[in-house]
């Protein structure tokens, strides 16, 4: 699907102006406190003409099949570009944690990492991330990797996304 850059982007915006829309398709989860799962998900990144993007994601725990099981993950936040090439990204999760982040982006690829997490007396401990975005053939693939509950920085989730 073709996609036109809109005439009110904001300049600073230009380099992440490939993530504009919704993104759908399926992904992977592991980690070693929790079983391996497949699952759908739903990117949305919209703007206003201002130096960010709003950021809405859900996901959904899929079978074998790929048949709906029950709900999973939501964020939601903004991505904020303070110069052309370099990221800020604010996200707070349903589980009960938000963090701060900070990366560069470049030629179809957003790269980021954690400069701080915070969660909720009842949410699982989450100490840090990374997490790499990409357009790979017009398509999103996005890779996320997470130090949580006593666990080294590993891979937690990865997907491929279409443009809806």
């Amino acid at each position: 699907m073709p996609f036109e850059l809109p005439d009110n982007l904001h300049p600073n915006c230009g380099p992440v102006a490939w993530l504009l829309g919704t993104w759908r398709g399926n992904g992977h989860g592991a980690y070693p406190t929790i079983e391996s799962f497949e699952f759908g998900q739903e990117l949305i990144f919209t703007h206003d003409g201002r130096p960010f993007f709003h950021y809405m994601a859900r996901a959904w725990v899929v079978d074998a099949d790929g048949e709906f099981v029950r709900d999973a993950a939501m964020e939601s936040g903004f991505l904020r570009c303070p110069e052309p090439g370099k990221v800020e990204f604010l996200l707070a999760h349903n589980t009960g944690f938000a963090e701060v982040w900070y990366g560069a982006a470049d030629a179809g690829k957003v790269e980021m990492h954690t400069a701080g997490v915070s969660f909720t007396e009842t949410a699982k401990e989450v100490n840090a991330g990374s997490r790499m975005y990409g357009n790979v053939d017009g398509d999103l693939l996005y890779a996320y990797d997470m130090a949580a509950v006593g666990q080294e920085l590993q891979p937690h989730t990865w997907a491929r996304l279409q443009r809806a």
